[in-house]
């Protein structure tokens, strides 16, 4: 990103930055080409047309956006008439999707500041969250509404500028997240803000500016007036980034992590047989490894590692009180996953491969006879074991029964014979291990 001029003045409400074209490097042809075809055609028809949020924040950093998101002038309804591959959807934002065949372009109305106490018919807002919000207004309302400064530039197809109202431009330059107005107000509007603080910070490598990013400490308990349903896009865009861990640090130095996933966190908040416990960090170490790899990843493993301590937990006492071992992992797994569900909601296309998973490990512990060729057969069995090769490099399985599972995938039909004879191994307990090194894998599911 080219610099401005230092000694340009502040900005002030109703006089923006505006950066001419050939002071800044964003340019039409790194703009995908839906983008400029909906840029354009709102602008034919006497619109104003912007590309704005992480699009532009992406490109003047040189990263290649994952979308594009317009801001216009123009009503839904007019969006509509305008483009006949568009639908409206939203109703605590309404907003005008363009469809161009799988590419979606995202156009919103410039939103207006309305009022706060929750009067208007078109914006509505309970003990400080907003529950509806259609009111409309000026380019210069929309960006004081969005939530972080670098967030809120736009870019002006008519004369290719850039329109900075907030500090954008400063704060991109400076590499620090900062909220447009204050903090607490707009934590208590949309508490989910509080996960995309987290999350951009550790996609850009940006600071948080202290005013932000202090009341993450004392505010996690609003995140129980998100619904489920849309925690659990948001956390999967989180945690399936690519910087899942850095994420996972930074949620548990912030305190939200246990508003999330309370039973997990009580867990991690002890050691175990005076072992930190390490499985979750390493668990989703793996899923970012395999998203930098470009491999698949699948929501399933990712709330089985999340969860997995409660349930393992839960899973010993039963066992311990007489038990058997498979009766006692589906208990285990159905108590845990009633209690998580009213938190984050995990669709039953996924939470049932999950317990799936967990059902798996102690039938993984079967080596004898034909047991282990009809778990091959199993549909989760490559995730199950996956899973077990984790749990043994955290040190809470035998690493030798990962061990013997690895080498009877390979092996030769008589070597498998050999290696399913009680006599053929030496059995011994499972016992606590630190640290040993290695990777595994994970399986799509």
């Amino acid at each position: 990103m080219q610099d401005s001029d230092p000694h340009s003045a502040p900005i002030r409400p109703g006089q923006p930055r505006v950066v001419p074209r050939p002071e800044h490097n964003v340019s039409r042809a790194n703009i995908s080409e839906q983008a400029l075809r909906v840029l354009y055609r709102l602008r034919q028809e006497n619109f104003q047309a912007h590309l704005v949020g992480g699009g532009v924040r992406d490109l003047l950093l040189g990263h290649e956006p994952k979308d594009f998101d317009v801001a216009t002038d123009a009503t839904p309804e007019q969006v509509r008439q305008v483009f006949r591959n568009c639908r409206l959807i939203g109703r605590r934002f309404r907003l005008a999707h363009v469809h161009f065949g799988r590419d979606i372009i995202e156009v919103a109305t410039f939103r207006g500041s309305g009022s706060d106490d929750g009067e208007d018919a078109d914006r509505q807002v309970r003990d400080g969250l907003i529950v509806c919000d259609n009111i409309y207004g000026t380019i210069e309302e929309d960006a004081l509404r969005r939530d972080f400064t670098i967030n809120a530039l736009y870019y002006d197809i008519a004369d290719f500028a850039l329109i900075d109202y907030a500090g954008g431009l400063d704060d991109l330059r400076a590499g620090r997240l900062r909220l447009i107005g204050d903090p607490v107000k707009r934590y208590r509007e949309d508490p989910v803000r509080m996960l995309r603080a987290v999350r951009f910070a550790c996609k850009l490598g940006f600071s948080i500016e202290p005013a932000t990013e202090q009341p993450l400490f004392e505010l996690g308990r609003l995140l129980r007036d998100i619904p489920a349903a849309r925690l659990f896009d948001e956390l999967l865009k989180l945690f399936h980034s690519g910087y899942g861990l850095e994420v996972f640090e930074k949620l548990r130095h912030y305190g939200l992590f246990g508003h999330l996933f309370p039973a997990t966190e009580a867990c991690l908040a002890r050691e175990d047989h005076d072992f930190p416990i390490t499985f979750v960090s390493r668990g989703l170490a793996n899923t970012d490894k395999r998203l930098a790899e470009d491999k698949p990843v699948t929501p399933a493993f990712l709330y089985a590692i999340l969860l997995w301590e409660p349930v393992r937990r839960r899973w010993e006492e039963l066992v311990a009180h007489g038990m058997a071992s498979i009766e006692a992992i589906l208990l285990a797994s159905s108590e845990i996953c009633v209690d998580q569900q009213p938190l984050v909601a995990i669709p039953k296309r996924f939470s049932l491969p999950m317990r799936e998973i967990w059902a798996l490990q102690p039938r993984l512990e079967q080596r004898d006879g034909k047991r282990p060729y009809r778990l091959m057969t199993h549909p989760r069995f490559r995730a199950a074991y996956d899973f077990l090769v984790l749990r043994a490099e955290a040190g809470e399985a035998d690493p030798e029964l990962a061990d013997w599972w690895t080498r009877f995938q390979d092996a030769s039909s008589q070597e498998r014979a050999r290696m399913t004879e009680p006599s053929a191994r030496r059995k011994r307990r499972p016992r606590r291990r630190r640290k040993p090194s290695g990777s595994s894998g994970e399986s799509a599911g």
